[in-house]
């Protein structure tokens, strides 16, 4: 299973590290990784980098787009698909500083969606050092 963190990167740091995406990574896995003691550096730094995700409006808009798609479901804050016939398993959860998804597959559609509402996103797999703006479409792997 992957884990990334999606975050709303501020228009000008999008289009500051649009070509060196590796940059911007890096900063958001030191803070990532921070410790305890170093928390609110992180903190304000993170707030520079990055704008709050309208949480209430991306769960409404995915469950209305996706609530008559089979494959999808919601529970909780938690939304789901479970699409078969494209091996894809994905959950997504909205918060409002960052989103969470696990991905069990090479694919997850909520990268689609996701691109439709704001190309500024930005998705990272610490664990895997996987990383990209939503707005330049990848496959994973």
């Amino acid at each position: 299973m992957r884990v990334f963190y999606i975050f709303q990167i501020k228009e000008e740091f999008h289009y500051l590290y649009q070509d060196s995406p590796l940059a911007l990574y890096e900063m958001l896995r030191q803070i990532y990784y921070l410790n305890a003691e170093d928390i609110l550096y992180g903190k304000n730094i993170f707030k520079q980098l990055t704008t709050s995700i309208d949480k209430e409006k991306i769960d409404r808009e995915l469950y209305i787009k996706l609530h008559q798609y089979m494959p999808y479901s919601k529970r909780g804050n938690t939304h789901f698909i479970n699409n078969l016939y494209k091996e894809e398993i994905s959950r997504l959860m909205v918060k409002h500083s960052y989103m969470k998804l696990e991905v069990e597959s090479s694919f997850s559609s909520f990268f689609d969606y996701l691109r439709e509402f704001d190309g500024n996103y930005f998705a990272c797999c610490f664990e895997n050092m996987d990383f990209f703006f939503l707005d330049s479409p990848k496959t994973l792997v």
